[in-house]
């Protein structure tokens, strides 16, 4: 290659790139490679690893922020229950109580992130709260919609210079953020991602209060959506020079002879000064071989500005990504400054084809791949909104076990967690939005999403949104035509589509370049018939409801017979929607609703169910019946599997259907070891027979040809008389955030599973974890998912169990009165921690004395500081040795001009028997120590200086200016010259 130097580049106007009309970003600097000026300044080389030392020179820190955190309810309404919240914006650093240093959080709740409050809610018999799965949020329960989140940490000195942001990956819905009790900023939407950027607020070497006020009386769905910060939070650093959030952007060009990859990097200077900046680009494959790279040429940035840069890589023999080889590559960006090495960032990627046609359907590198997929919320037995990432990958495996091989993230954008699960396990992701609109708000969130989300190889096309009647109008085709803009704008290489109501193709939807549609199959196919060039997809199908176990529909008890009404189409049909999409092979495939039940949306019945029914997966990841059928056609491993159950008591001689589901030629059905026939198995269908009731088995026999080759059996089953419990995981993490979940299933003597018994389960864990949830399945049971037991519903109910931070042992124990009970022990390996910001304590003084932590006590049985809500509360930490005191007091000097929040070193510091007296700044402090109180006079505050009033001269006029020119505004106004502070030992 010719080199250039960058006055030749400049001469000719090679930089004027097309990308920055096409992205709408700064000049674009150029993929070629450029030989520096003899005036330039010099850039070290490229690194050749991104090594833990190549981190340090580039300062970058991304660090788990999940750990430590302190947790109370507020209060939607009353200030006064709200820790005095009334949206203090009057002085800048004095927002609220909870801000401050000194603040005595003792009272409220330890805990780690993520954190769903609503899933430990009781339940409440509120048709007004009936898609929310009957918890008490909202504004008719203000006690119960307002969390309050605090966590102190430090910050090293060294980190003075460096950018401080705050990352939270979601909390729902509105969040309130105060950094050492300045107010940061307000964030509204409960599922993307927002930052906050901390720097001018930091106190780099000494402690910092990250507070978070979470309010969820508003509502973004018709769902269960949780409550409170329910996904990871993270604390980057960073140089002032570096890759802002998602700053990087691969797109691959597939060719015969390899892959081009486009590479867009977002560099910001936030220095004071403009930078001279360079971006090196290196390709790692999946092994981890450098198999391409590139260096920009040095662009000057102006301070506080930004500069994008493009560059160009060609891979040779590419591994492509497919659900079969989950190939993930790496880009490692090294930015460079005339100081050398000022960040490194990395970015995931994949390397492979989407594309759409109107009479194959989708395309996955070139193949037709029929979209065999599930729509899903994100809530989870036991643990709510709050999913931990193992069970992100657990609920990604338990849909690949029947053949999904796509989901769509409903109704809002996923966690990440969840999409490193896809990338990684290998299924196509249409990943959704939750706000359909060009508005600021609706068009951050799709701009979030589609920036977060578009090196990822798994998510194949983007979601406008759900359901939205405005988008079959006029207004809608603008709407929707300004967030394809967006899209496209962002990432070219995506299509986008929406998933409608009650129309296919009107209004805004015609800018879809994937026609969506709900629950019309025939209306489908006209439309195809009409328009044989658009490409067609099933955006949400079936809504079967059906509860696991159950085969009596009962509305009383909120049961719904697991039978599939397999003679309809377009809904509520597991069977009739796929012998439809099946056979058409214009039809892309589509999106069953849905993969798992889920909190909320009790249809068809309303209390006392407090969940979907429509999942072939219940909420804990026991399979319905229908799960099978879907094996059955969407898999090629061999499947039979017969229902119901043959528990009837008092049922003799009754007529009772029996299905078969599977894949074989043909099935045949043996009761009590007579044969009721075989039957030929049709393609996406099942077999039934009609068999009058008696104790004792029903066998089915499965054929390849003529020969047997899969067996499966039903038996009349004697009382619960033991427990077996199995775990989906043989080891974990020492990490304390790897989790097993744990099934527990009730078997009679001989070890069949009982199916119509609910014996109440207790979880007992020890070892190196805890148990973090529990469930069962049941769509009507009201029991608390926290609790250390569940009943079994028609044989099973589960655990989840989270690792503790060291290697060992798990022994986890399922019990039962009156049944044998059953042990699981999982190995868990040390781990090296994932990065993240040391859980703060503060430290206790140990001596003598009165050496330790002390507090204002309450007055007479009030709050613990009387003092204003400006002001906030105060601590004492007293180290006595012998008569002398030292030490330091904490918020004393807070005031409503904010600023006086720290802590001040004690002086003349006495103790003399009982007495005790000490100087801090411009306040003294004297009095006497009794037992476990120490009662205070506090004088000389400041502010708190009087003097005595002018005397009127004898012939001063009766009207008239003050005899001495004092200043009369201050008016006559007297604060006590000393305030009594009566003090208790504490232990935080």
């Amino acid at each position: 290659m010719k080199k250039f130097s960058r006055r030749d580049i400049l001469k000719t106007s090679v930089l004027a790139s097309a990308a920055a009309t096409v992205h709408g970003v700064a000049p674009i600097a150029a993929a070629i490679e450029i030989a520096p000026d003899a005036a330039e300044p010099f850039f070290a080389p490229p690194l050749r690893d991104t090594n833990d030392e190549a981190m340090k020179r580039a300062r970058r820190e991304r660090l788990l922020l999940d750990v430590g955190w302190r947790f109370h309810f507020g209060h939607a309404d009353e200030p006064a229950k709200d820790f005095g919240f009334t949206g203090n914006f009057q002085k800048t650093g004095n927002f609220v109580p909870p801000g401050a240093l000194a603040f005595d959080d003792s009272q409220w709740r330890d805990l780690d992130l993520p954190h769903d409050w609503a899933v430990e809610l009781p339940f409440q018999n509120d048709p007004a709260l009936r898609s929310k799965g009957f918890y008490p949020l909202g504004k008719k329960y203000p006690a119960t919609s307002v969390g309050w989140y605090r966590r102190v940490f430090e910050l090293p000195a060294e980190d003075k210079g460096k950018r401080i942001t705050v990352e939270f990956d979601g909390a729902y819905r509105e969040a309130m953020l105060i950094f050492n009790n300045f107010y940061i900023g307000r964030h509204s939407g409960g599922y993307d991602p927002f930052t906050f950027d901390l720097t001018d607020f930091a106190t780099p070497g000494g402690r910092n209060v990250l507070l978070a006020r979470v309010d969820a009386t508003s509502s973004d769905g018709w769902f269960y959506e949780g409550a409170g910060i329910y996904r990871h939070v993270w604390l980057v650093k960073t140089n002032a020079v570096h890759v802002p959030q998602w700053g990087t952007f691969v797109k691959a060009d597939v060719k015969p002879d390899g892959a081009n990859l486009s590479i867009l990097t977002e560099v910001n200077n936030e220095s004071a000064t403009a930078k001279t900046v360079r971006v090196i680009s290196t390709v790692l494959s999946p092994t981890g071989e450098t198999v391409g790279s590139a260096t920009s040429s040095p662009q000057m940035i102006p301070n506080q500005e930004k500069q994008t840069y493009e560059q160009k890589i060609n891979v040779k023999k590419p591994l492509l990504w497919s659900l079969e080889t989950r190939n993930l590559y790496k880009l490692v960006t090294e930015v460079q400054t005339e100081t050398g090495l000022v960040d490194l960032y990395e970015t995931r990627f994949g390397i492979r084809t989407v594309a759409f046609d109107a009479e194959k359907g989708f395309l996955l590198n070139g193949k037709v791949v029929k979209l065999k997929g599930t729509c899903n919320h994100q809530d989870h037995a036991g643990v709510g909104a709050a999913v931990p990432d193992a069970v992100q990958y657990y609920r990604v495996r338990k849909l690949q076990e029947m053949g999904c091989n796509s989901l769509r993230t409903s109704h809002n954008p996923p966690t990440a967690e969840l999409l490193d699960a896809c990338d990684e396990l290998g299924m196509l992701v249409f990943d959704e939005t939750r706000m359909m609109s060009s508005n600021p708000e609706g068009m951050s969130q799709f701009v979030n999403l589609v920036r977060r989300d578009r090196n990822r190889p798994s998510v194949f096309m983007w979601s406008m949104g759900n359901e939205e009647g405005t988008a079959n109008t006029d207004k809608g085709l603008l709407i929707l035509t300004a967030m394809k803009a967006m899209a496209n704008r962002l990432d070219v290489s995506r299509p986008v589509s929406i998933a409608p109501i009650r129309a296919i193709g009107v209004g805004g939807l015609a800018v879809c370049d994937v026609i969506g549609y709900n629950y019309q199959d025939p209306q489908a196919e006209q439309y195809h018939n009409e328009n044989p060039k658009k490409p067609v997809m099933g955006t949400e199908t079936v809504s079967a409801v059906g509860t696991r176990g159950i085969y009596i529909t009962d509305y009383s008890k909120g049961y719904v017979a697991a039978y599939d009404p397999y003679t309809t189409t377009g809904r509520a049909s597991a069977e009739g929607w796929w012998r439809f999409c099946n056979a058409r092979p214009w039809l892309s495939g589509g999106f069953v609703w849905t993969g798992f039940d889920y909190r909320g949306e009790p249809s068809p019945n309303g209390w006392p169910n407090i969940s979907s029914q429509y999942g072939i997966i219940d909420i804990c990841g026991f399979p319905k019946d229908s799960f099978y059928y879907y094996k059955a056609w969407w898999t090629s491993e061999p499947v039979l599997h017969l229902f119901p159950h043959w528990n009837w008591p008092g049922m003799e001689g009754k007529r009772i259907a029996v299905w078969a589901y599977s894949n074989l030629d043909k099935v045949e059905l043996l009761h009590n070891g007579q044969s009721l026939g075989t039957k030929e198995m049709k393609k996406d269908s099942h077999v039934a027979w009609v068999v009058k009731y008696a104790p004792g088995t029903i066998e089915a026999r499965g054929y390849k040809g003529e020969k047997v080759v899969l067996p499966a059996k039903r038996e009349t089953t004697g009382p619960a008389a033991k427990i077996a419990m199995s775990a989906d995981r043989q080891e974990l993490s020492g990490d304390g955030e790897d989790v097993a979940m744990f099934a527990v299933e009730v078997r009679d003597a001989q070890n069949r599973v009982v199916p119509i018994t609910e014996n109440e389960v207790t979880f007992k864990v020890s070892g190196a974890g805890k148990l973090i949830g529990v469930g069962n399945g049941d769509p009507t049971d009201q029991g608390s998912d926290k609790a250390p037991s569940r009943k079994a519903f028609c044989g099973y109910c589960m655990a989840v169990v989270q690792s503790t931070k060291q290697g060992g042992n798990i022994t986890v124990e399922a019990a039962s009165p009156g049944l044998a009970p059953a042990t699981v022990t999982l190995l868990v390996k040390a781990a090296t921690l994932r990065p993240q910001v040391p859980r703060w304590e503060r430290k206790i003084p140990q001596g003598e004395g009165i050496t330790g932590l002390w507090r204002p006590a309450p007055a007479d049985g009030g709050p613990e500081s009387s003092a204003p809500p400006a002001i906030g509360d105060s601590i004492y930490s007293f180290k006595q040795e012998g008569s002398s005191l030292t030490g330091t007091v904490e918020g004393t000097g807070a005031s409503f001009f904010g600023g006086g929040d720290i802590p001040a070193p004690i002086e003349a510091g006495k103790i003399d028997g009982s007495a005790i007296s000490f100087r801090v700044g411009n306040s003294s402090f004297a009095g006497n120590i009794k037992g476990d109180r120490i009662e205070l006079q506090r004088s000389g505050s400041p502010g708190s200086s009087t003097t005595k009033p002018p005397e009127k001269a004898s012939d001063a006029p009766e009207i008239g200016p003050a005899p001495d020119g004092s200043d009369p505004s201050r008016g006559p106004s007297h604060p006590p010259s000393t305030v009594l502070v009566e003090l208790r030992r504490v232990e935080r």
